[in-house]
């Protein structure tokens, strides 16, 4: 329950998990009547109770009591433990093949209920919501009942009247709403309880699950053969807190993960919709105020699982939010542990956070977190660090900045170095578990000059946030002679301001509604710091400042130009970083990709500037659109920039000493298809329409570029020779030509429908096609070879087709 506007409200409806898989919930449940309750009781027998729970019994006391009779489970439920809520959180222990230690299954909020001579597990979730004084309430509470998880029969009274039950259905059963989901038949015989402790807070239960398992093969005809599976899953059953902290309304200003409300009672002619951010409780000390530090800091343990020589980087990363906590009042808030030298301990329970070390070829990290559905209230997080993890790092440093740090010059990197990038990647997870959502426009706010100056670097970092996806400063060059501590991303002023907007304490401010005209304050800060920015909502895929894998895109062309020349001067490093005695050329492959991968990325922040928008997201009473179409005339430099770096032929990739030590063809293929990548990004109908609206709602003597403008341009770029004296066309231009017509074609036989403008896209690039078709039939006479003729004569052949199929 919480209070709102002087009234009860009841809260119901689906629990949302920010990262790891929730369950299907349900309504709030009603207790059984007191007097119903009480003519279904039996007098306690203890007899019945010794028989059932013998002498030999393992048992524990804490919220519950728990005996483990041979292989039976029996819960004893005392009547404090009954309509109480509890969260249970259910985690992969171990496995073969089909999962990772660690790996959440799910998560749901639980009651326990007694009904006659029977104890329900039922659901409730809390999304919808109703004043229990408006008439509404009784409506939203007949719509949305519990689901009832499980039934129990009470098999025995405890001495002091808690009702017995055997749980053991419970843990070695299939049942999708409280145990792994899995496509197979479970085999009893082999399917056990493994242990269960009771602690005062929580329950663990630990069991190994037995599948018989039929895999999926789609289009064949064969039947595999079943396999067998165990698993080992863990569940942890968690009071929620009796008092719960007050919640902070969420604002689309700052990037927090939230739990969504609809409230059925408010004075508004619709359902009220809000959000709650997910954040840790932090609370002073009685009689304290700000600054101080928590009565209870956020703590991570290191998983003992974890390879000895990284976790002082993994502890380093956790604990390099203290800055940011610093800001909103708060002094040793968050802190790096030891597992405890305790042999109950486990990484699975869940009043411990834990960063995990997952043997998996992933090359990934993720940071999900549990939380309460009724405040948003975080309660226990679990960072899961894959070990190839590590490869993926080498593969982005080396392709980003190996010029400028001559530790990144052979592969594998020393332990410092990598250790200093692990530290980055726990410490954007550890962002997540904090409640921060990713903010892709913090590397468009900083000036993109300011990312090679020594001083701003030390100052401010390359990039505000460490919650962007900018990796390394791939803009920086040899001659800036920067400090290689400053090319890996940290804590930012965007994350030292959104943590202190999030968690930094209100004074006087007794409910939610109370506190936004200063967390409003807090937000409009970004109207002159355009660092504390975030993500403009609505606006993927149009608005060109909120890019992933970007550095310096405040000025994209000029930022990826400096990329370039960094790429450039990493090719001839290649073959030393990787070549071994007595080694294939796997690695030298991998990274040869990896640098063709990163020169597309980089185009393609340029090709986002086409038809693109600058967004900022704003609140009633703030100046201004949310949403801006870029000048006419950057969108132009766009245009001309990726005429010249992405479609002339990037000689510097066809080295043969690299490429004979890879295939003995297929070179020129795959230059052809990473500018295919790039001109798609341009003759993508959305785009066009984008120029095509843009030009129509532009008002008299605004800067615009219009779609007719931009294809042609592109078009005079891609067919270049042709205005040539002697046109010679290369292997790579012409691969590069045919996609264009490729592209053209998908293009004109897309439905309209989705894209009204469409239709005016269509138009132009046929118009295009016939201009291209004139071109080539004029300088099919200066054609300089045989290969360039029998090209060119083949594109005239294919126009026509498009535009009448008929011929």
């Amino acid at each position: 329950m919480v209070r709102r506007t002087g009234s009860i409200l009841l809260l119901v409806g689906l629990l949302t998990g920010c990262s790891a898989l929730p369950f299907v919930g349900g309504g709030a449940p009603r207790p059984a009547p007191a007097a119903q309750a009480d003519s279904a009781e039996a007098k306690p027998s203890r007899t019945a109770y010794s028989k059932l729970i013998p002498p030999r019994a393992q048992t524990t006391r804490g919220l519950f009591i728990t005996h483990m009779v041979d292989d039976k489970l029996y819960f004893e439920i005392p009547r404090s433990a009954l309509d109480v809520e509890m969260l249970v959180v259910a985690t992969m222990a171990k496995n073969r093949g089909g999962g990772l230690p660690g790996a959440p299954i799910g998560n749901r909020v639980v009651r326990w209920q007694r009904r006659g001579d029977r104890i329900l597990l039922l659901s409730p979730s809390y999304t919808i919501v109703a004043d229990s004084a408006s008439p509404i309430f009784r409506a939203v509470e007949a719509s949305t009942h519990p689901p009832i998880v499980a039934s129990f029969e009470i098999k025995a009274w405890g001495p002091d009247s808690a009702a017995v039950i055997d749980v053991t259905p419970l843990y070695t059963t299939k049942n999708p709403d409280f145990g792994p989901r899995i496509n197979g038949n479970i085999e009893k015989d082999r399917t056990f309880i493994e242990r269960a402790t009771a602690y005062p807070e929580n329950v663990e239960v630990r069991a190994t699950h037995t599948y018989t398992v039929t895999p999926q093969a789609p289009g064949s005809n064969q039947r595999p053969s079943p396999r067998t599976e165990s698993m080992v899953v863990h569940w942890s059953m968690v009071k929620l807190p009796e008092k719960s902290m007050q919640p902070r309304l969420w604002d689309s200003r700052v990037g927090y993960f939230s739990v969504e409300k609809t409230d059925y009672s408010t004075d508004e002619h619709r359902a009220a919709r809000y959000q709650y951010i997910t954040r840790w409780r932090l609370e002073c000390p009685e009689g304290q105020t700000i600054p101080c530090e928590p009565v209870e800091p956020i703590v991570y343990y290191i998983d003992p699982a974890t390879p000895t020589k990284w976790v002082p980087y993994i502890k380093q990363g956790i604990e390099d939010w203290q800055v940011a906590f610093e800001a909103a009042g708060f002094k040793n808030a968050i802190i790096a542990k030891d597992p405890p030298d305790d042999p109950d301990w486990s990484p699975e329970d869940a009043r411990y956070s834990v960063v995990r070390w997952m043997p998996s070829l992933t090359e990934n990290a993720m940071g999900p977190h549990v939380h309460d559905p009724r405040t948003g209230e975080i309660l226990v997080a679990d960072i899961q660090m894959y070990h190839n993890v590590l490869n993926l790092l080498t593969k982005w440093y080396f392709v980003q900045v190996a010029p400028l740090d001559a530790r990144a010059h052979r592969v594998p990197f020393p332990d410092s170095l990598m250790g200093q990038l692990l530290r980055y990647v726990v410490a954007h997870e550890v962002g997540h578990t904090l409640g921060l959502q990713h903010n892709m426009k913090a590397s468009s706010t900083y000036p993109a000059d300011s990312l090679r100056s020594v001083s701003w670097l030390r100052r401010m970092g390359h990039v505000p946030s460490i919650m962007d996806y900018s990796r390394f400063n791939y803009v920086a060059q040899p001659q800036d002679s920067i400090p290689v501590e400053l090319l890996v991303p940290r804590i930012g002023p965007y994350d030292k301001f959104a943590i202190e907007w999030g968690y930094k304490p209100v004074p006087g401010a007794n409910s939610p509604e109370e506190e936004l005209p200063e967390l409003d304050r807090r937000a409009r800060a970004q109207d002159t710091v355009p660092w504390f920015r975030f993500s403009t909502p609505g606006g993927s895929g149009v608005v060109a400042s909120e890019l992933t894998e970007a550095v310096g895109d405040a000025d994209a062309i000029a930022s990826t130009r400096l990329g370039i020349e960094n790429i450039k001067r990493t090719v001839p490093l290649l073959l030393p970083a990787t070549e071994r005695e007595g080694r294939d050329f796997s690695q030298l492959r991998e990274l040869y990709q990896a640098l063709l991968n990163q020169w597309v990325t980089e185009l393609r922040h340029v090709a986002a500037i086409v038809g693109g928008a600058e967004g900022r997201e704003k609140r009633g009473g703030q100046e201004g659109v949310r949403f801006e179409p870029l000048p006419g005339s950057r969108q132009r430099e766009a245009v001309a920039f990726l005429n010249e770096a992405a479609f002339r032929t990037p000689e510097f990739f066809l080295d043969k000493e690299i490429l004979r030590r890879l295939d003995p063809a297929g070179a020129i293929a795959r230059i052809s298809q990473s500018q295919r990548s790039v001109l798609a990004r341009l003759l993508n109908g959305d785009r066009i329409a984008n120029l095509i609206e843009f030009e129509a709602l532009a008002r008299p003597g605004e800067d615009v570029y219009p779609a007719g403008e931009m294809l042609h341009d592109l078009r005079r770029g891609v067919w270049s020779e042709l205005s040539a004296s002697r046109v010679k066309i290369d292997a790579v231009r012409r691969l590069l030509q045919h996609a264009y017509i490729d592209l053209v074609e998908e293009n004109l036989k897309a439905s309209p429908e989705r894209a009204p403008q469409r239709h005016d896209a269509q138009a132009l690039l046929r118009y295009e096609l016939r201009r291209l078709d004139e071109e080539i039939r004029a300088a099919l006479p200066r054609a300089g070879d045989g290969l360039t003729r029998a090209h060119l004569e083949a594109v005239r052949v294919r126009i026509s087709r498009i535009l009448d199929p008929k011929t």
